[in-house]
């Protein structure tokens, strides 16, 4: 029998650090790596090894992967580089799928399960500070294409895709790492243009989706981070018709770190967020799963919006991880 605090803890993916192991053995969802965590091939596996072998439940092992400047494993490719998606893509269909599956299969050789990628951003400003060439293209047709290509390879290797970063980051001119951007576009503009990857990809079959702190203000008037607005996650329950695990980007960004750490969780849980990523297992991260615990158990909508999301979790789990 898994009890409401496990359940709790399965809604969680920390980076490794002081509290890691010990959250692992509470219950902990899953592990995320960064660069600072790969020193070699071989210690990278023994490390996964660990931490698999400790964890009460199956965990995600996961990893942003997408190639260009967001990649994780430079230390072990002693400075050979998987190009970004927007070079990947240019350089043909048949092209992204080789670099995909040549991911693909590094990645289940260190024992990762979930890579957050692709990212379906359609990049339309061309001064995007956080996208640009992480996009595929400025073209949400183009972005459909390659979001097929490259989740489907994920998902013969048996890696979990994650399409990011819902409802779309590419018309922002700030980066959320380092404020709340606003997208100011009325819906029908971002359904054409934004949305239509994401919609593509629910239709595929899409195991993951990461929200994005971004202020979106055809969901919200008020400066309310997608990833925490229930208005945004609403749409993509009830509109879009998606089922599957809804995961916040880094709780540790600007743009949804000053609304309150242990705030900011419990404005996610009550939105009808699943997971949260925090790249730091530290005490704060921990006492903030153990606050929200304490407040669940005298509150209903938490304790039930908890209970959901370890259905959907376990779900994914049960089909992927062994």
């Amino acid at each position: 029998m898994v009890d409401l605090k496990e359940k709790l803890y399965q809604m969680f993916i920390l980076g490794t650090g002081e509290y890691c192991e010990k959250a692992l053995q509470n219950g902990l969802g899953g592990v995320i790596f960064f660069t600072k965590d790969i020193q070699s091939a071989e210690q990278f596996k023994n490390l996964i090894c660990k931490f698999k072998s400790i964890a009460k439940f199956p965990p995600f092992l996961s990893i942003d992967q997408e190639g260009g400047r967001v990649e994780r494993t430079e230390n072990i490719h002693n400075g050979k580089k998987f190009l970004s998606a927007r070079y990947a893509f240019e350089k043909g269909e048949e092209f992204l799928a080789e670099q995909t599956s040549e991911v693909a299969r590094e990645l289940v050789s260190y024992g990762i399960n979930l890579n957050f990628a692709p990212c379906i951003d359609s990049n339309t400003n061309p001064n995007n500070p956080i996208i640009g060439e992480r996009a595929f293209s400025s073209s949400p047709d183009e972005v459909i294409t390659a979001e097929h290509i490259v989740s489907e390879i994920y998902r013969k290797n048996g890696i979990i895709p994650c399409a990011k970063h819902y409802p779309g980051h590419g018309d922002a001119n700030a980066d959320s790492h380092l404020t709340l951007p606003v997208i100011d576009l009325p819906l029908t503009r971002m359904e054409k243009t934004h949305i239509k990857p994401f919609k593509a990809a629910i239709d595929g079959g899409i195991e993951m989706m990461m929200a994005a702190h971004l202020h979106c203000t055809c969901f919200e008037n008020d400066a309310i981070p997608t990833s925490l607005s229930k208005n945004a996650i609403s749409y993509l329950r009830n509109e879009l018709k998606y089922d599957g695990v809804i995961i916040s980007d880094d709780m540790v960004m600007k743009g949804v770190a000053d609304f309150g750490d242990v705030e900011a969780c419990e404005m996610g849980i009550r939105a009808g967020l699943n997971m949260f990523i925090y790249r730091f297992a530290d005490k704060r991260t921990i006492d903030i799963i153990e606050e929200i615990y304490n407040k669940a158990l005298n509150d209903v909508e938490l304790k039930n919006n908890i209970e959901k999301s370890y259905e959907v979790i376990s779900s994914l789990k049960s089909k992927y991880l062994k």
